[in-house]
């Protein structure tokens, strides 16, 4: 007779689910210590010997970070996907033309980051999220809020480059369900997605530059408002002036 798993052993299999989608997601540089710093973040109590009990058993490892090392891995676009964008970032109607991206804001207390969706015809931020790692879950609640807010219900491209964090399967089936279509750029080509990259010089040179971040909580909460009390209503106030300028008289 086949024995029954006990509640310890099917709480350790989720959890080592959840371990090695982090693992996979950190491009396999996180060791236990940071492994359990994220699953708290979750609200998932695990002490650190169990969490590294079960990597070791697994062969699950970090690897110490090497000066010159760099830590992402090389990505390859999905079969089917291409640069739709084609550098055109000139929008003639809202919900049409998406761009996203990731950026990284220093903190006394360690790197915050964060991903935008920005519609390239207001150039409105009309997703965001923020998370002291990147992975495709940042990323997904990012697109999840862009959607949200989302009128139509026709096709938008929505452009990246080719992080894991955009190639992972998760983030392409996400974007089908939601008629999204991706579009990502080409290795080592930045210019590929220069209206992502212009938000965030500005966002750095009219806020980020003039701050001493102490914590990541002081860094989102500086953000948000730059996000949300100033960029977007600006970006309105442009939206409404433009659309006076051809009303008739």
């Amino acid at each position: 007779m086949e024995r029954i798993p006990s509640a310890r052993e099917l709480e350790n299999t989720q959890l080592l689910q959840r371990i090695r989608e982090i693992h996979e997601d950190s491009g396999g540089i996180i060791g236990a210590p940071r492994m359990q710093e994220d699953l708290q973040d979750e609200g998932k109590q695990a002490s650190l010997n169990r969490i590294a009990r079960l990597m070791s058993i697994n062969g699950i490892q970090g690897w110490p970070r090497k000066k010159g090392r760099g830590s992402k891995r090389k990505s390859v676009r999905p079969d089917g996907i291409k640069n739709h964008l084609d550098r055109d970032f000139v929008a003639t109607e809202p919900e049409s033309k998406w761009v996203t991206d990731i950026t990284e804001v220093a903190t006394l207390e360690g790197k915050l980051y964060l991903c935008v969706v920005l519609d390239l015809f207001s150039k409105l931020v009309i997703g965001w999220s923020m998370h002291h790692r990147q992975d495709r879950h940042m990323v997904t609640r990012a697109v999840e809020m862009a959607v949200w807010q989302r009128q139509g219900e026709h096709e938008v491209i929505l452009h990246s480059d080719r992080g894991t964090q955009y190639t992972s399967g998760d983030y392409q089936r996400m974007l089908k369900r939601n008629q999204l279509t991706s579009s990502m750029s080409a290795v080592g080509h930045c210019g590929d997605n220069a209206a992502c990259e212009g938000f965030f010089g500005m966002l750095k040179r009219e806020r980020v530059h003039h701050r001493r971040y102490r914590t990541r909580d002081q860094a989102r909460a500086d953000l948000f408002d730059y996000i949300e009390r100033f960029h977007n209503p600006r970006m309105r106030r442009r939206l409404a002036n433009q659309d006076n300028r051809f009303k008739p008289l």
